[in-house]
């Protein structure tokens, strides 16, 4: 393999220059090999610009020569090629994702939709210069379709804000053969408490999937939205706030759910099995007719996860 090698060097006094061929550096995605000697690989669309950069360089009474560099030894590529790594720079993108669908719940999608679109570019443009991708490459797509997803889900309606009340135990007896209300189109943190309810709270729940909150039919237990009865509290996702409520938060299978749920609903730790879930949850999403279908298939998802996590406890 072959490289371009921009070696240069610059007024000391032209702090100016000195600046803008940082920037057009950084942007073409650059590697250096030494100071003064900027590398890109051969045929990258970066190099189509060190002409105009040896021209202003030249212009000022600056050195810069574009030459082609060929390795000796096939051993040296992997040295030159770690050069390249943009692994710090996807984690940073990786961190301000998490912020981003984190502020979701908290900002609305409306406002987050410009967020997301900025996100979603810087994105593109760390992948353009990323020639010797891997897995943070991965990492980061899949935080951003995870964040699109949110956003899709935030969009569907009436994302709960979080409250500041105080979480208090409640009498489970108030709780039974009772109707639960939630807004419809269930998505993980709705179909998971909905799984709660039924395994663990009122085995004979029935719910009622609102087109609007205002809908909830007399009586019926609301939650995950706003003003509903049972949502998100604090920091606490609705998933949660039922486990505080009823007692069940001392079950570590069902906290580890509930890690992963909280995770995919509003960010924060990663969670190793959270994305899996994510996925079986998707796939049942695309063959469910109804919201009953979809809340019936996520339960038999969720009874093996919560086996699972039994047994390992």
């Amino acid at each position: 393999m072959s490289y371009l090698a921009l070696v240069l060097s610059l007024p000391t006094r032209n702090s100016t220059l000195r600046m803008r061929v940082w920037r057009s550096l950084k942007e073409a995605g650059c590697a250096v090999l030494r100071d003064g000697v900027y590398l890109l690989p051969a045929g990258a669309a970066g190099g189509e610009g060190f002409a105009k950069l040896e021209s202003e360089i030249r212009a000022v009474d600056g050195f810069a020569m574009t030459v082609e560099l060929k390795l000796k030894d096939a051993k040296q590529h992997p040295q030159v090629e770690r050069l390249f790594e943009r692994n710090a720079d996807y984690g940073a993108l990786v961190k301000k994702i998490a912020a981003a669908k984190a502020a979701l719940a908290r900002i609305g999608a409306r406002r987050s939709q410009t967020s997301v679109r900025r996100l979603q570019r810087a994105f593109e443009r760390l992948a353009q210069i990323d020639f010797y991708p891997g897995q943070a490459k991965r990492q980061a797509a899949e935080a951003i379709e995870e964040l699109e997803s949110a956003l899709e889900a935030a969009r569907m309606g009436g994302e709960p804000h979080p409250s500041s009340k105080r979480l208090r135990p409640v009498d489970g007896n108030r709780y039974r053969r009772r109707v639960w209300a939630t807004r419809k189109n269930p998505w993980v943190d709705r179909l998971a408490s909905a799984w709660l309810i039924r395994r663990f709270i009122d085995r004979e729940a029935r719910f009622a999937w609102l087109e609007h909150p205002r809908e909830r039919p007399k009586r019926a237990v609301g939650f995950d939205f706003d003003g509903a009865e049972f949502t998100h509290v604090d920091n606490r996702v609705t998933f949660e706030v039922l486990l505080a409520s009823f007692g069940l938060d001392g079950d570590a299978a069902l906290s580890a759910i509930g890690a992963a749920v909280h995770f995919l609903d509003v960010g924060g730790i990663p969670v190793a099995d959270a994305k899996g879930l994510e996925t079986v949850l998707k796939g049942a999403r695309e063959k469910a007719r109804s919201d009953d279908a979809l809340a019936a298939e996520a339960m038999r998802i969720l009874d093996h996860f919560y086996s699972a996590y039994t047994r390992k406890s």
